[in-house]
Formats: structure tokens, sequence, C-alpha cells
């Protein structure tokens, strides 16, 4: 399967996303505070689209290989089982009729450190990381309501230029959309999917997961 045309469109956005990440920084350099080994956002649970998903995981096998690859791999299979553990008990507790917006604070305040940083605390594909990774130091706003990173000198509920998530999100839906009506995936859900950074680097995305028919 060609993803070529996608993953430009994606770079493309990504690009727009790092510009303007410098902007906001270049304007409030006191408040970016963001610097090489500051990893709390490597810490942070976050699902990204099946785009960015196909695109790490590109890159990853692009870079890594033999015993350091298996070595990655294992580490995020073993972040994937917590995490589904993670979720499970959160469905669970959705099923017992807790509040939906107490369970996703409680999952907020979960750590768990991503496969891809380094034990220097470095990320290990940083310039293939996730966009969600890319704007963590900025403010952003999803559904209305804005957050900012823990560690910047950005102030809650301050007038600061801030990321619309919810349109970015709607981008990354698009191409993720485009992509598998272009394969011809048969897994009409598949565009819509979310997953975590550490199943991105340890699926095969290939014609069985698409559900890709073989007319061969």
């Amino acid at each position: 399967m060609d993803f070529k045309e996608h993953f430009a469109k994606y770079e493309a956005l990504v690009s727009i996303i790092d510009g303007i990440f410098e902007k906001v920084k270049s304007e409030y350099p006191k408040e970016v505070s963001c610097k090489e080994k500051c990893c709390d956002c490597c810490y942070a649970i976050f699902d990204i689209p099946i785009i960015e998903a196909v695109y790490l995981n590109h890159k990853f096998r692009e870079k890594f290989s033999g015993t350091e690859k298996s070595r990655i791999i294992d580490k995020a299979a073993t972040i994937d089982r917590a995490l589904f553990k993670m979720k499970r008990e959160a469905h669970k507790a959705v099923k017992a009729g807790k509040e939906e917006l107490e369970i996703v604070a409680t999952m907020s305040q979960e750590r768990i450190r991503c496969p891809l940083l380094g034990e220097d605390n470095l990320c290990i594909l940083y310039e293939s990381r996730p966009i969600t990774c890319r704007i963590y130091g900025i403010p952003t706003a999803t559904a209305g309501k804005s957050h900012i990173c823990g560690q910047t000198g950005f102030e809650q509920g301050g007038k600061y230029p801030t990321l619309n998530m919810d349109t970015l999100y709607s981008q990354l839906q698009l191409i993720s959309a485009e992509m598998t009506a272009a394969i011809k995936a048969t897994n009409v859900k598949a565009c819509e999917m979310l997953i975590p950074v550490s199943m991105a680097l340890i699926t095969d995305f290939n014609e069985t997961f698409f559900g890709v028919e073989d007319n061969g």
C-alpha cells in the first residue's frame, strides 16, 4: 500500500503546526519553557489518529531494526498492556454510573512513560513525533475548554493565542479518511480510530488490518 500522498499532506499540516508553535514561542518567550530533556509531556496519556499512527510506524521501522527495534517494541507492548488495563477499568466505571468527566480527570493525572522516550530523556523519534507532542507547551482549546502545560509560564484563564484542537482534529481525520478511501479499506471505521503511540509502534498496518481485499 502506498501512503506517500497522504504522508505528504500530513507533513504539510505538521509544518503549519510547527510554525504556529514557533510564532507563539517568539511572542511569549518567557511563558513557553520547552527545552531539551523537558519530558513532562512524554508521560501524558493521549491517542493519535490513524494517519499519525501509520506515519509514526513507518518512520520507526525506517530508523530502527534488529535487536534495537525488538527492544523498543517489547517496551511498547508492555506499556500498551498497561494502557489497555487502565481504559478497561475506566469503561467499567462508566458502566457503573460514574461521571465521565470525573473519569477523564482521573485518567489525565495518570503518568505512563512514552516508549519513544530514551534513557537520556530525549525522544528517539523526535523529528517524526506526533502533533500532540509538538504543541504541548502552548495554550490549546478543545470543545471550548482551554488547556495549558503545567510547566509553562502561561496562567489558566489568561488571554493568549490559543490553538483550536477541534479544527486540528478535523483536518487529521480528513487526511485519515482520504487515506483509507484511497486504499479501498473495507474497515470503514479505520479512519475514525484513535490509538496510543505504543500500539502504533507494535501494529502491522497491512492489508489485513485495513480490510483491503486482494483483487489479484
